[in-house]
């Protein structure tokens, strides 16, 4: 229903504002300085019963104050147990998947997301109230959407965590709870090559926008995607294990998380000059083709 249908843009105002504390009186102080952002005209309370008025007349046509729009003191609301509200069943599926175990939540958090593809409220109103609205509600959906990658890692769903952390990310990429699910589900998934680069982006946007590194989670997990990438018999894999070899070199001793054979094996199957061999002769072969 646009704001035509309801008797204008203050109209349709009012009833968003009551919906979004649906069961809950507001006052008409409340909604006066919502609908004029506290430069309230001095008919302003007048003006917002005629407003009422109209969208009562368009709500409940014939049925008066009896409808679900009721006068309370000082103020209206909406009847709760009258309107079946996305919003509220929102509400109750992140409420009821805090509660329950993986399983049961992650089909409970999916019928929750499912409901909240397009933006609140839609997309026309500028008032800041809306602007507010909208915001905290974005952000109880990404907070939805890393949680529902969490239970599906934990389910041994993997593209399914990789999915909804993108969902989060496409929003915010400085949300590092969704790299770790999306990085986690990328190594679970048995992708090392696109975990690493998962990693990288990661890395460079809290670099640039926050001025830190990834986590001791996301570098762990980086650490274990590179040795288990070294593990490979392909032209990736023996640069991987030449610039282990280089590392080790330069370290005196591997700081990586989880020490392994193939890390082992990378310092004794080159020297430091074969592995610079190995890494430049990679680089001018990948350069070509990419040219090319």
């Amino acid at each position: 229903m646009n704001a035509q249908q309801l008797g204008g843009p203050k109209s349709r105002q009012i009833l968003e504002i009551l919906l979004m504390h649906l069961g809950t009186p507001v006052s008409k102080g409340k909604l006066v300085d919502l609908l004029w952002d506290g430069a309230a005209p001095a008919a302003a309370v007048s003006t917002l019963e005629s407003y009422v008025s109209v969208l009562r007349r368009c709500l409940q046509p014939g049925q008066g104050k009896s409808g679900v729009l009721k006068t309370t003191t000082g103020g209206y609301l909406l009847e709760q147990e009258m309107i079946d509200l996305d919003l509220a069943r929102f509400s109750e599926l992140l409420a009821r998947a805090e509660h329950s175990g993986a399983k049961q939540a992650y089909a409970l958090l999916q019928e929750a997301l499912h409901m909240a593809n397009e933006p609140l409220l839609g997309n026309e109103l500028l008032p800041e109230w809306a602007e507010n609205e909208r915001r905290m509600h974005a952000a109880r959906v990404a907070a939805a959407g890393v949680h529902a990658a969490e239970a599906a890692l934990e389910l041994g769903l993997a593209s399914e965590a990789v999915r909804w952390a993108q969902r989060v990310l496409d929003g915010d990429a400085l949300n590092e709870p969704a790299w770790t699910c999306m990085i986690l589900g990328l190594e679970q998934g048995r992708n090392p090559v696109q975990g690493l680069q998962a990693f990288e982006r990661c890395r460079r946007v809290m670099d640039r926008e926050m001025g830190c590194q990834p986590g001791p989670v996301l570098q762990s997990a980086q650490a274990r995607m590179l040795l288990d990438t070294s593990a490979e018999n392909d032209d990736f894999g023996q640069v991987i294990r030449a610039l282990l070899a280089i590392q080790g070199s330069l370290m005196g001793k591997s700081q990586l998380a989880r020490p392994s054979e193939a890390h082992s094996a990378a310092e004794l199957e080159f020297t430091v000059q074969e592995a610079g061999t190995i890494v430049a002769g990679y680089v001018q072969r990948a350069l070509v083709q990419v040219v090319a």
